[in-house]
């Protein structure tokens, strides 16, 4: 076994599992706050690869693109929380048609083309690479998380500590007492999947940008990913600590799923074994 290669193979997952963090604090906001089972956050999370990927290769500057896909993303969280709300159908099913939806709305964002390469394209790691001459690609990469996983932390923050916000974790908790004090529980719930996958597709154009292409089924598998790093950020610093430490237990949860998967795969399981091993 070489431990070279093995930290090298750590130092990318500390990098991927920080920008699939973000997805992670979209799922721990329908799945923890709201208390909303949303299914849909495989569509939006290749949404957001997709969106990403048509425009950079198109010559849009890349960290124009991200907004885009938030963009994009909140559409899909509108659409499950209409469907839900408006429709009156169950959350899980309301998500599963989204889901199902977005791989046909993915394909024509995609132009009918399954993957997009974006190989020698400007992209949001490479602007950061060229700010940073001497800094490898991961820590670049690293660096671009961080950052943006810092700013999203903190609005999160910022934004649920609102009377907005407050309605939102209050229809989670309790949605009857909440309408009986005149909240409209749709909008809370309607506002709260837009934010989550709007959060999701944030994820899904880092990652699509950072690996060098989009793909239509790069979302397989999201949610089952997003759930496990919920569970192990709990795990990390329990469910009674304050919020802020919640969020950034989530974001600790993505990293360590990310090191374990990376560790498991350099001890020989086949790759194949992945969807398996992630359930």
């Amino acid at each position: 076994m070489n431990i070279v290669n093995l930290l090298g193979a750590v130092h990318g997952a500390l990098a991927q599992g920080i920008l699939w963090g973000i997805m992670t604090l979209g799922v721990y906001i329908t799945f923890r706050v709201l208390n909303f089972a949303d299914l849909s956050v495989d569509g939006s999370f290749a949404t957001g690869g997709a969106i990403s990927a048509v425009l950079t290769e198109s010559g849009t500057d890349p960290f124009l693109t991200l907004l885009a896909a938030l963009a994009g993303g909140m559409a899909c969280g509108f659409l499950t929380g209409f469907l839900n709300t408006k429709m009156k159908i169950p959350g899980i099913l309301a998500g599963i048609l989204t889901m199902t939806a977005l791989y046909s709305i993915n394909l024509r964002i995609m132009k009918s083309r399954a993957n997009i390469p974006l190989l020698g394209v400007d992209t949001v790691d490479i602007r950061v690479e060229n700010l940073l001459p001497g800094v490898s690609k991961y820590n670049c990469q690293i660096i671009l998380g961080g950052v943006i996983a810092a700013a999203v932390v903190a609005l999160i923050y910022w934004f649920f500590g609102t009377e907005t916000g407050c309605a939102i974790r209050a229809t989670g908790n309790n949605p009857h007492m909440v309408r009986s004090l005149g909240v409209n529980t749709d909008t809370t719930t309607i506002l709260a999947l837009v934010i989550s996958n709007g959060l999701v597709a944030l994820s899904g154009a880092l990652v699509a940008q950072t690996q060098g292409f989009g793909d239509v089924s790069m979302g397989i598998g999201t949610i089952v990913i997003g759930l496990a790093s919920v569970i192990i950020g709990e795990v990390l610093l329990g469910r009674r600590v304050n919020f802020i430490a919640r969020l950034i237990a989530m974001l600790g949860g993505s990293v360590v799923y990310r090191v374990i998967i990376a560790v498991v795969l350099f001890l020989g399981l086949k790759s194949q074994d992945m969807k398996l091993l992630s359930s």
